[in-house]
C-alpha cells in the first residue's frame, strides 16, 4: 500500500491559493479567517467564514499533540510507537480506537490491499519513518516479513478504565501505522473541533488531503479543489481540472513523486507497497482521488486502489457505495486514461 504512507497526494487547494483576492465578501461583509501551520511531518491551513472571531489556535495545538503522542510513528515514545516497540498490551483511548476501526472498515472492503500493518514492508524499502535503509529488500527477505503483515492480527479490548482499550496481537513483532490515513485522520479531528463551534463554512486541508464544508462565502459556490496531473514533470504544478466539494472530504494518493532507483538494475521501487506481495513495484495506476464522508475513509481507500491492480480498483471502485472514485492510469499504449464513478463526475468543475 502507499504504504509507510508518505501520502504524496494529488490535491493542491485552488481556493487556499488563490480564490481569495479580497477577503472580505462584499455582500455579507464576513471575512475569511485562517489558520496555518505544521502538523505530521507535513502542513495545514484551515479557512472559516462567521460571523464571529473565532479563538481556536490552542485547541488545534492540543489535537495535533493528541495525534502525535497516540499515532504517530514519527515520534519516539507515542503510543502506536510503544506497540512496535514490541509492548504488548498497550493502553490506547477512544480515538485510537475510533481510528482502528475506520482502519479495518477499508481492511474488509479492499479485501486486505489496505493493510496498516505492512509498516515492516515499508521500513524494508527505506520508505519507513527512519528513513535509514537505502538497499532494496531481497525477495527472500520480504517473504520473511510477510508474517508480520495483516490487520486481522490485531485485538482491541476493553479494559478497567473508561475509553480506554488494550491493543495487543497475536504475533509479536507486527509493525502498526496510520500513516496512510494519519493526514486524512487530522483533518477530520480538526472539521469536528469547527462542527462543535458551530461554524457552517469552512475548508480544513493537512498535506492536501481536505474536507469542505458549506461554501466559500466570497466566491458564493462551493469550495473548489484542484487535481494534479499526474504526468506533470518534476518541478512542475499542473492540473488537471477543479473539484467543487460541498460537506464531504477528498484525498489523494500517487507515485509519481516519491520513489527510489535500483542502483544495480536500475528498477524504480515505489513508496505504495503492495501488502499481499510485499511488492514496490510501479503499476498503470498513476493516482487515485476518492470523496467520502470523512477524510479518514477517503484516505484509506486512495491507499488501497494504489495498491491493487488495476483491474480490480476499476471494479471495485463501482461498489462500495459510500465512495466516489476517480483512478487515472496508463493504458497499454501510453496514455492517460480515467475511470470514475459517477458521483465523482458529477462533482468535476470541468470534464477531463
Amino acid at each position: 500500500m502507499k504504504i509507510k504512507y508518505s501520502i504524496f497526494t494529488l490535491l493542491m487547494i485552488v481556493a487556499l491559493a488563490s480564490s481569495c483576492k479580497n477577503d472580505k465578501q462584499a455582500t455579507t461583509g464576513i471575512e475569511a479567517q485562517r489558520f496555518q501551520g505544521n502538523a505530521i511531518g507535513t502542513t495545514y491551513s484551515i479557512i472559516v467564514f462567521d460571523q464571529n472571531e473565532i479563538q481556536i489556535q490552542e485547541e488545534i495545538d492540543s489535537i495535533i499533540e493528541m495525534f502525535n503522542q497516540s499515532m504517530s510513528t514519527w515520534v519516539t515514545n507515542s503510543l502506536i510507537n510503544k506497540f512496535n516497540d514490541g509492548q504488548d498490551s498497550v493502553l490506547v483511548g477512544k480515538p485510537f480506537r475510533e481510528v482502528f476501526n475506520q482502519a479495518g472498515t477499508v481492511y474488509e472492503d479492499t479485501k486486505g490491499y489496505f493493510d496498516p500493518t505492512v509498516g515492516n514492508l515499508v521500513n524494508s524499502y527505506g520508505f519507513g519513518a527512519d528513513g535509514s535503509k537505502e538497499e532494496i529488500p531481497t525477495e527472500s527477505y520480504l517473504d520473511s516479513l510477510k508474517q508480520f503483515v495483516g490487520f486481522k492480527k490485531l485485538r482491541l479490548l476493553a479494559s478497567e478504565k473508561k475509553d480506554s482499550f488494550y491493543l495487543t496481537s497475536e504475533v509479536k513483532g507486527v509493525y502498526l501505522e496510520f500513516n496512510a490515513i494519519g493526514k486524512g485522520t487530522l483533518v477530520d479531528y480538526l472539521g469536528r473541533l469547527l462542527d462543535q463551534k458551530g461554524i457552517e463554512n469552512y475548508l480544513v486541508e493537512v498535506g492536501g488531503e481536505v474536507v469542505g464544508r458549506g461554501q466559500n462565502i466570497e466566491k458564493n459556490q462551493p469550495w473548489a479543489i484542484g487535481i494534479d496531473d499526474p504526468k506533470q514533470k518534476p518541478g512542475e504544478r499542473t492540473y488537471l481540472t477543479v473539484v467543487n466539494l460541498k460537506d464531504r472530504a477528498m484525498a489523494g494518493s500517487g507515485n509519481y513523486r516519491k520513489n527510489k532507483v535500483d542502483p544495480e538494475t536500475g528498477f524504480t521501487y515505489v513508496h505504495t507497497v503492495n501488502p499481499i506481495t510485499g511488492e514496490a513495484r510501479p503499476s498503470q495506476v498513476l493516482g487515485v482521488n476518492v470523496i467520502a464522508k470523512n477524510c479518514t475513509l477517503a484516505d484509506g481507500y486512495a491507499t488501497a486502489f494504489m495498491a491493487m491492480p488495476l483491474e480490480i480498483s476499476k471494479d471495485l471502485i463501482h461498489t462500495i457505495s459510500e465512495i466516489d472514485v476517480l483512478l487515472m492510469y496508463m493504458d497499454n499504449n501510453g496514455l492517460l486514461r480515467f475511470e470514475m464513478t459517477e458521483g465523482f463526475k458529477q462533482s468535476l468543475k470541468q470534464p477531463v
